[in-house]
């Protein structure tokens, strides 16, 4: 019986990954960069926002029913998702950066196929090309 590892290359040609220029290789680092920025930024303004809603809601709670604290809890945790949502973002990017200084940035983690270029334009911290991500969502 074979091993799941090698089932899974079975068939498979191996893929000699190109080399990108200098500069292109800047290039993409550059847009990781400034997409981690932003998004570290807008975490940041998340923070504080929940920050001062909770220093809000702590003085505008007195007389308020279940139903209040009900939504009032409910929204913050909605807020605190919004947040660790955004930080999930930039953990992929910053491991998208990390796979860009090991050459291994546009090449699926799964397969070892590259990772098409109009798939990396929408979503730039892909680590699966379109059919081991929908292999994924599947499970």
């Amino acid at each position: 019986m074979a091993k799941p590892a090698e089932t899974r290359t079975a068939g498979r040609k191996p893929v000699a990954k190109a080399t990108r220029s200098a500069a292109e290789t800047e290039k993409i680092r550059a847009a990781l960069a400034a997409r981690r920025d932003e998004l570290r930024a807008e975490y940041d303004q998340t923070l504080s926002e929940i920050t001062e809603l909770q220093r809000d809601r702590l003085t505008d709670s007195a007389g308020d029913d279940q139903a209040d604290t009900g939504t009032k809890t409910f929204e913050r945790e909605q807020e605190i998702s919004l947040a660790n949502s955004i930080l999930e973002r930039i953990t992929q990017v910053e491991r998208a950066l990390e796979r860009l200084d090991e050459g291994g940035y546009g090449w699926c983690e799964r397969c070892g196929n590259p990772i098409p270029v109009e798939r990396l334009a929408a979503f730039p911290s892909a680590t699966l090309c379109v059919t081991c991500k929908q292999l994924e969502e599947r499970r």
